[in-house]
This record gives structure tokens, C-alpha cells and sequence, in this order.
């Protein structure tokens, strides 16, 4: 069976890319630990409030773990508890999020923070704010007629 010069090229293009992109997932995945957010954390949507750490939601400095803050956060119609929190600069923070009624979007404007809050999972995002600010949060998923009214703020201060 004769094959094209030009036939050969593609093949041979065709086959060295699928497995120069399949290395390169594999490296990712399984060498440098990448993996998709996963929501295996949970929690009852109706019993949010009640439930540690969200029925205090804000900052905490914590010890004994990678970060040095955890900022909780709750979302519910149209308002995210806090409605303001100050975090120092240069501290290494986890961000800790839920729902207790719809699907909202968690976007930190400025930053790489954009998490989707679903109702009954835990979104968690660990960040290093370095730079000083005021930073909008913001719903950047359709939760109903009050969409545009519903931010935060995060206040990074020296």
C-alpha cells in the first residue's frame, strides 16, 4: 500500500501531537499533583448557619496548617455574610465558601479568586494577597433578580 508524502507529514504531526498533549496532562496530573477542584467537602444547605465554621463566617487566624487565616464566607439571596472583612498584607489565606439557597458565583475582582457556590458543597480557594486594597466581590453567576446588588468586600491592609 502506497502513502502520500504529504500523508505521511500529517500522520506523523497528527501522532507526535496527541502524544507531546497526552505527556504533558499526565506530567500535570500525576507528577505535579493537578487535579480539578473536586467537592467532596459538604454540608446541609438548610443547616448552614448552624454549622462550623460557617455559623461564624469572617476571619480567623488559625495555627498549624499551611495558611495563616481562613475567611469564611456565607452566600444567600442577593448578600454574602460578611459584607466587609480586612485581611492583612501578605498573609496567606483560605478562602472557605457556601450556599444556602441558589447557585452563586464567588469572583474577588483583581485577583485569580472565582469559585462557584452550589448549595450542600464547600468551595475552598488558598491565596497570598500582595498587594494593599479594597477588592470587589461580586456574583458572577445569574441567582435572580437581585443579581447586580450582590457583592462584598475584602480590604487587604498593611
Amino acid at each position: 500500500m502506497h502513502i502520500h508524502k504529504f500523508e505521511k507529514i500529517w500522520l506523523i504531526f497528527g501522532v507526535t501531537t496527541l502524544i507531546i498533549f497526552l505527556t504533558v496532562i499526565g506530567v500535570s496530573a500525576f507528577y505535579l499533583g493537578n487535579q480539578p477542584p473536586s467537592c467532596l467537602a459538604t454540608v446541609n444547605p438548610e443547616n448552614v448557619d448552624t454549622t462550623a465554621p460557617f455559623n461564624e463566617p469572617g476571619l480567623k487566624k488559625v495555627e498549624g496548617k499551611e495558611w495563616d487565616y481562613e475567611l469564611v464566607f456565607v452566600a444567600s439571596a442577593f448578600s454574602y455574610n460578611p459584607g466587609q472583612v480586612e485581611v492583612p498584607l501578605e498573609a496567606k489565606v483560605k478562602v472557605i465558601a457556601t450556599t444556602k439557597d441558589v447557585i452563586h458565583g464567588f469572583e474577588v475582582a483583581g485577583t485569580n479568586i472565582n469559585m462557584m457556590l452550589e448549595p450542600g458543597f464547600i468551595s475552598e480557594y488558598v491565596t497570598t494577597f500582595d498587594k494593599a486594597g479594597e477588592f470587589l466581590i461580586v456574583c458572577n453567576e445569574y441567582c435572580g433578580v437581585g443579581h447586580h446588588t450582590m457583592t462584598s468586600k475584602i480590604e487587604v491592609i498593611e
